[in-house]
């Protein structure tokens, strides 16, 4: 089941970023007396009384600040409009939010503003509103400042809860009120879907909209040549040759740093849950532009969660080509995505239809190697082969043994390997064995998990 997701949202320079370090455990997000310092999207795990939740740190929200109000950076006044759009994403796309105020400053416009967005955003569900709504106010460092938060009263939004990011005061307080607020979590409706998922991924404006709407052969969704168009991760349903398909489009990612405050901020984050709702990735890559570093740490991504991953080149169409073209272009992904070498390379053009015909078929082909299975007879048989073929390395005198090895589940395909010491196992031979098993088995597009463990006397 997915994590729940708590967003801190409130003005500039009210300390979410001292927050979330302060949730997360470590400090993870830069923090700086200058308002608006936040650009990443930051997004890290937590945990209260055993419940794990993604905790999401924001750009600050001042709709009233441009051209008056507390001074912003330049890049926070470019983007008021879009961060004026962060709290009504963060209600639709939260489970929970944190309304972070500062008792320094006091009641100000722009935190009467933001309570009424996110006034205007609740709905109400069995009786209480939703998503939930956590009045903290920061700062509160001693008894004095503590018993000004009660001004906040004035907000509408519930009881003001006093803590001190900085040093910790009042934050089990808050987080036994935030425990109480998400309550017994439901599985979301498509984790009980049993179809295939297949998530469109890539870079803003590859063309992963377009991508969509060929496979299903219809508008289904919009296409615009505007980066970032898709906000929300878009569900469609299809059946493919029987198979059951969830077809889920997702805004771009884009580099760190590069994430504009307000709806982009949040695409990405529905984005990188998306992902974890999949089984197949479909990474588009610009044909034009060629594969780029934002490429790799989205590959990266999909490898982390261990998704089976297909590459596709867009925008094949107006790629200038010869004879050699396509064998280069293959070649320089392969040496980008090193770490995805069992991946395979698909060239398209979503706009004029070359070749999209193969993506589902070549998807259905990746989920069947997902669920594969060794026998372990056989997969011992490879094991011995491979310690025939290239015995393992010793360290300081001793020498790595592997007894036997079994496949103890599927999607992803995972290995049990039983050796005398798990320590001596160096990742290349690790390497190693997965090659071997690749050369037998091939789990096209899919990563291997190996694990070793010390066989017990």
């Amino acid at each position: 089941m997915s994590k729940p997701v708590v967003a801190i949202v409130g003005r500039p320079n009210v300390g979410k970023s001292k927050l979330f370090n302060r949730l997360a455990g470590e400090r993870l997000a830069v923090v700086d007396d200058r308002p608006g310092t936040t650009r990443d999207r930051l997004v890290a795990e937590a945990e209260w009384r055993g419940v794990a939740f993604d905790v999401v740190d924001t750009g600050g929200i001042d709709p009233t600040a441009l051209g008056k109000g507390e001074p912003l950076s330049l890049d926070s006044a470019d983007y008021i409009e879009q961060i004026r759009a962060q709290a009504e994403l963060a209600a639709r796309g939260a489970d929970a939010i944190i309304f972070l105020v500062d008792v320094e400053s006091g009641l100000t416009p722009p935190d009467r503003e933001v309570a009424a967005i996110l006034r205007k955003q609740q709905r109400e569900r069995d009786g209480v509103l939703f998503p939930p709504v956590l009045l903290v106010v920061n700062k509160c460092d001693n008894a004095s400042r503590r018993e000004q938060a009660v001004e906040f009263y004035e907000l509408g939004m519930g009881d003001p809860l006093p803590i001190s990011a900085l040093h910790g005061t009042g934050s089990g307080d808050m987080l036994d009120q935030l425990f109480e607020a998400l309550g017994p979590m439901e599985a979301p409706e498509d984790e009980r879907d049993s179809s295939l998922h297949i998530a469109i991924v890539g870079r803003p404006n590859v063309g992963k909209s377009s991508l969509l709407n060929r496979l299903l052969g219809e508008e289904r969704v919009i296409v615009s040549p505007i980066p970032g168009t898709t906000r929300d991760a878009v569900d469609t349903h299809m059946v493919y040759g029987g198979v059951p398909i969830t077809l889920i489009d997702t805004a771009g990612i884009r580099r760190r740093g590069r994430i504009e405050p307000g709806v982009e901020r949040y695409s990405v984050l529905r984005a990188l849950k998306a992902m974890d709702r999949a089984d197949v990735v479909l990474l588009l890559i610009d044909g034009p532009e060629g594969i780029t570093a934002q490429d790799e740490h989205i590959a990266g991504m999909a490898l982390d969660k261990l998704l089976s991953v297909i590459v596709l080149v867009n925008k094949w169409d107006i790629v200038p080509k010869d004879a050699h073209t396509m064998p280069a272009y293959t070649k320089q992904v392969r040496e980008s995505l090193n770490f995805l070498d069992y991946v395979p390379v698909l060239f398209i053009s979503a706009k004029t239809g070359v070749r999209v015909s193969k993506v589902l078929p070549l998807a259905l082909q990746v989920q069947e190697e997902r669920l594969r299975r060794i026998p372990t007879g056989k997969l011992n048989r490879i094991v011995r082969a491979a310690l025939d073929a290239h015995a393992p390395p010793s360290k300081s005198g001793k020498r790595l043994k592997i007894f036997y090895a079994s496949q103890v589940r599927s999607d992803p395909p995972t290995f049990l390997f039983h050796v005398n010491d798990p320590k001596l196992v160096h990742f290349t031979y690790e390497r190693f064995l997965e090659n071997r098993i690749r050369e037998e088995y091939g789990f096209l597009g899919t990563p291997l998990r190996l694990t070793f463990r010390k066989r017990s006397s």
